[in-house]
């Protein structure tokens, strides 16, 4: 096995007993990127100097004895709205084609500080602001999109042209292109991540998330990142040391809701096949299987539109006057439509959130976890704008992406997609849901999961 198909849990035990050296894992990635990156385009900017310089930091602190823990000499991918001190941090966007911020982000600081390699800034859909990245490819078949808005972020770490990454998730960002290329995306509770440094699309809906290889990859990177920053309004503290979550595949004891409405509604026959099959395994590992009625769920997309349209049109409010012309026109046009939600409308939507969170937080009161599809489809053909199911009605794609997502960014509730199969070679996701500062439960559950059924961890490309 070559260095850049290891998982970060892998590399970090091979760097821990010195089997491995950061300079070997930095190079082994940088050259996967370069043989990857012409036809996947995962990345805006590749710092292969910069992450040179950083590896042989940490190789040298490793070996004199200063090893900084699990992440320590990791190539790392952040999403292009999260700032880096000296690089160009743009949003793939002409608006602002010229930033380069002069400090780095809450997360930046925090991977700086535990000795992570920066490889680069990934591909968004501009400002985060939608569910294609139009930049980027599927690896698993380049034909296919690779959905977003965090798609570079994903494709690197499918592609192995990223040990793991960062994304944001306002509306399903991180869990969608995980889904859809095959990898791990964890949206912790909200606020459990500091956001600081961080273009905001909708700030009482945004995110930031990780995208790894593993569950157990992604409790790593979540204890590395999680803790209260007075600097984020929204932060909370960790109680949880998350990479501690069981490890013995035994999930006697955890009760899993399964939805008997809304999220299994229009979605395609073959995923839900596999997601019910994935479910069924969980229920093989112990867990309890229990039917459950998801409450309020015809109020989950108003009011996710709701809150995102208006903040998004109040955050790019400036902007859009001064220079509209430098936006994309599907962003421009879903910023103009949110200038229309008018104040009554938003507190609507705000009251309506307060009511789904809370009958949320009751239905949690008899189980651990929901299990339901990530996505309803598979990965899209770059051209294909609408989904057409077979009781006549028809989707956007992007109303199709966000729609399972949704609940846990209006809830707030911590949320996994998990790779559990495929269809036609292309990759396939189950979505874990729980209470708020339940990440042990989700990670056990993607961990048990893992750990008796191989799929997580599979590059897409062969070259």
């Amino acid at each position: 096995m070559k260095p850049y198909e290891l998982s970060l849990s892998a590399a970090a035990r091979a760097i821990a007993t010195k089997e491995l050296s950061p300079v070997e894992l930095t190079e082994s990635v940088l050259r996967r990127s370069e043989a990857t990156e012409p036809s996947l385009n995962a990345y805006v900017t590749v710092l292969a100097d910069t992450a040179r310089e950083s590896a042989l930091h940490a190789e040298q602190e490793i070996q004199a004895g200063r090893y900084r823990g699990s992440l320590h000499g990791i190539p790392v991918a952040l999403k292009d709205v999260i700032d880096s001190a000296g690089t160009p941090t743009t949003a793939c966007s002409r608006v602002w084609a010229d930033r380069t911020p002069t400090e780095d982000s809450a997360v930046a600081e925090r991977l700086a500080a535990a000795g992570t390699v920066l490889m680069g800034k990934t591909h968004t859909h501009e400002f985060a602001y939608g569910l294609i990245t139009p930049q980027t490819v599927n690896p698993w078949d380049t034909s296919r999109m690779a959905g977003g808005s965090s798609g570079g972020s994903a494709v690197a770490v499918a592609a192995g042209s990223a040990t793991f990454a960062l994304g944001t998730d306002t509306g399903g960002s991180v869990r969608v292109p995980s889904a859809l290329n095959g990898v791990v995306g964890l949206k912790p509770t909200f606020g459990l991540i500091s956001r600081h440094g961080t273009a905001p699309l909708a700030w009482s809906l945004d995110h930031i998330g990780t995208l790894t290889r593993s569950a157990q990859d992604a409790a790593l990177v979540l204890d590395a990142l999680a803790g209260h920053d007075p600097r984020d309004p929204a932060s909370i503290a960790s109680p949880n040391k998350h990479s501690e979550c069981a490890l013995s595949g035994d999930l006697r004891g955890l009760r899993i809701g399964i939805p008997r409405n809304y999220f299994f509604e229009k979605v395609d026959a073959h995923v839900e096949q596999v997601v019910r099959t994935a479910i069924d395994h969980l229920g093989d590992l112990g867990a309890t299987i229990v039917g459950i009625e998801v409450p309020l769920a015809n109020y989950l997309l108003a009011t996710q539109w709701g809150l995102m349209g208006a903040e998004a049109a109040s955050v790019h409010e400036g902007t859009l006057r001064a220079s509209p012309d430098l936006y994309t026109q599907d962003v421009r046009a879903l910023l103009e439509a949110g200038q229309l939600i008018t104040a009554g409308d938003y507190l609507r939507a705000q009251r309506s959130r307060t009511l789904i969170r809370n009958s949320w937080l009751r239905m949690f009161d008899d189980i651990d976890v929901i299990a339901a599809p990530s996505v309803p489809c598979t990965a899209l053909g770059r051209e294909q704008t609408k989904v057409h199911w077979p009781d006549g009605s028809t989707e956007t794609a992007t109303d199709a992406y966000v729609r399972l997502a949704a609940p846990a960014n209006v809830t707030g509730f911590p949320a996994l997609s998990l790779p559990v199969g495929y269809d036609d070679g292309l990759p396939i996701g189950m979505q874990l849901i729980a209470r708020p500062l339940a990440e042990p439960e989700l990670l056990r559950t993607g961990i048990a999961y893992e750990n008796t059924h191989k799929v997580s961890g599979q590059l897409a490309i062969d070259i």
